[in-house]
């Protein structure tokens, strides 16, 4: 293989990611309507979105941080997490007292973007075809 196998992974895993934060907005578009209305719809696609940006940074962080030494993955990576930590109780604080927002939508939504980002992911590792040792 190419010497940027890996690079072609990470983009493979960043369409999927993109593609399946489609899929999970367009499901939980129609199911948070069926179920709450229009606050169901504003919960799916704030679900949705908050999974393609969180999915994209575990992966760019990953795809940069490939390419430091040791201690700079680590920085990066932890770094990433823990801004997400920040940013998701950000969101969570400022959709608290939201009355045009369902909660139970914008949860479900979340868990199947994580599952599915997270079956992505080991697909992705199970079938890519990287060599283990370089030149």
């Amino acid at each position: 293989m190419s010497a940027n196998s890996s690079d072609q992974l990470f983009v493979k895993a960043l369409r999927l990611g993109t593609l399946l934060a489609v899929a999970v907005a367009a499901v939980g578009t129609l199911v948070g309507y069926l179920v709450a209305g229009m606050p169901g719809v504003f919960a799916a696609l704030v679900g949705a979105t908050v999974s393609v940006i969180f999915g994209s940074m575990t992966t760019l962080s990953i795809w940069l941080g490939g390419k430091l030494p040791l201690n700079g993955f680590y920085g990066l990576v932890l770094g990433g997490w823990l801004l997400k930590i920040l940013v998701f109780a950000a969101i969570l604080f400022v959709l608290q007292g939201a009355t045009n927002f369902s909660g139970p939508v914008f949860f479900f939504a979340v868990v199947a973007s994580v599952l599915g980002n997270l079956s992505i992911d080991s697909w992705l590792v199970l079938t890519g075809k990287i060599p283990t040792v370089g030149k």
